[in-house]
Parts: structure tokens; C-alpha cells; sequence
């Protein structure tokens, strides 16, 4: 795979979504965990080249969930982990603490709301609509009560999940380009399955490869993989192209952010 080839350099970064990416989606987020043999393959891959998670999960939440330390964890989206993002973490988690009672309020007056939750990640909302009886009318009723909440967000969705996050938070995309300013990384690889990860998909920088999980033709992402279990193959193939450019984990003399 030749693209690998053009990225694999001493000083590249190989970062990966968490839940569709690196672990399947289980019908309840608290169920999913890293499997053992990809956490094996990242922690291989991290002895060559520096590894970072990028999620919409929490940071307290996904370290459990990983059972390696990656270099870096970038959660919420982007906006915990990156350099200096505590600057904004007040205010963030001021507006999502509104966010979620006038949910809560909204949901309680309405019959189709069964099935819906709110999880609370303290700097964002995601509102799942997994387990509702009638997801398409679920999905209905929260394009409604979203467009109402103020101050006013920016809403991603994803699958059966529509994420609240401010207008001013980091997304995927420009977290990762935060990410290898700090740690001075000249390419970096990308990969994700959801729509959250199409931020990273439309930078469509030269030296950042973009792979997603499952073939989407509205997706920007440079390659696609058939399906979340490829993703194996596809740590084989980086970590063969590493050695063989004679990568070396150079990120080790940097100061983690967020990890």
C-alpha cells in the first residue's frame, strides 16, 4: 500500500477513533471495550511511532476502556487533551450543565421520547436514540427540542447519537491539526468510521492519510476499509511500513498533552 509508504516517516503520528474504529459498538456505550488483539497491535505500533485516541467518549471514561497508555487521548471530541484546552473547559461545561436540564425538561413533555438518554460528558451531550421503539420518529423529536436549547450549540450526528458541543470547542479535525503542531509531527495517519470523523476527512492535507471504516460515498476520507475488523490488517500493514522506513518512537522526549 503505497500511501502508507508516503507517510510512514520518523516523525509521523498515528492517530484512531475509539468506538466503530479500534472496538465494535455495543448497544450501550458503558459495554464497549478495546479487544485484545488490537490492543496488542497498538501497543506494538506505539514502540515504532508516537499513538493517540481521538474520541467523542471522555477522557475519564475511555482510559478504562483502552488497557494500554496510548501518547496521547483526546476526548470529547477534540476539545479534552489538546494544549491549553483547559482555558475553555469552564465555560464548555457551563453551557452543557444548561444544555442538559432544558433536555431533560423538553424530553419529560413529550410520549415519543422513550428510549432516548442523555449522556453527559461534562464538556459536551451526546443524546442516544439507540433504543428507542421508533428511531426514525425519535430522531424527528430531537431535530425539534436541539433546535431549541440555548445558547445555541453545534450538533454532529453520528449513528443513533446526535453530539452537543459548543460553536467554539475543538472538533476532530482541528484537534488533530492542534495535536501535531505541539508534538511536531510533519504526517500523520487517520482513522475513523463516523460522521464526527469526516472533520478530519475534509482537511485533506497532503501529509495526513484518512481512512474510514465501511465505504461511504459522501465521505471525504482518502481510502476506506470494508469493515472494522480490517482495521487489524491495517495496524499489520502501518507497523510493517514503519520498520521498514526504520521508524523510531520519536515523540517520547515530548511532553504528553492530554495523555
Amino acid at each position: 500500500m503505497q500511501c502508507l509508504a508516503d507517510v510512514a516517516r520518523n516523525r509521523m503520528l498515528c492517530a484512531f477513533d475509539f468506538d466503530g474504529t479500534l472496538a465494535p459498538i455495543m448497544p450501550r456505550p458503558e459495554q464497549v471495550r478495546l479487544p485484545d488483539g488490537t490492543r496488542d497491535m497498538l501497543v506494538s505500533l506505539s514502540s515504532l511511532a508516537p499513538v493517540a485516541i481521538i474520541t467523542g467518549r471522555s477522557l475519564d471514561d475511555v482510559r478504562g476502556r483502552l488497557g494500554f497508555q496510548p501518547d496521547f487521548i483526546l476526548g470529547n471530541h477534540g476539545m479534552e487533551g489538546v494544549p491549553g484546552w483547559e482555558n475553555q473547559a469552564a465555560g464548555h461545561a457551563r453551557h452543557c450543565t444548561a444544555w442538559k436540564s432544558q433536555l431533560e425538561y423538553m424530553l419529560g413533555q413529550s410520549l415519543d421520547a422513550s428510549g432516548i438518554w442523555v449522556e453527559d460528558k461534562r464538556y459536551s451531550l451526546s443524546v442516544h436514540f439507540r433504543m428507542s421503539p421508533d428511531p426514525e420518529k425519535a430522531s424527528a423529536l430531537l431535530g425539534s427540542v436541539l433546535s431549541r436549547l440555548e445558547p445555541r450549540p453545534r450538533l454532529v450526528s453520528g449513528k443513533y447519537v446526535i453530539n452537543v458541543v459548543n460553536e467554539d470547542a475543538y472538533h476532530k479535525g482541528s484537534a488533530l491539526e492542534a495535536l501535531m503542531r505541539a508534538c511536531g509531527a510533519e504526517s500523520a495517519i487517520y482513522a475513523g468510521d463516523d460522521v464526527t470523523d469526516e472533520d478530519v476527512f475534509q482537511m485533506k492535507r497532503a501529509e495526513v492519510l484518512t481512512i474510514r471504516v465501511e465505504h461511504n460515498p459522501d465521505s471525504a476520507a482518502d481510502f476506506f476499509v470494508p469493515h472494522a475488523d480490517d482495521m487489524l490488517r491495517l495496524l499489520e500493514e502501518l507497523i510493517v511500513r514503519l520498520r521498514t522506513a526504520g521508524a523510531r518512537n520519536w515523540v517520547k522526549s515530548v511532553a504528553s498533552a492530554g495523555s
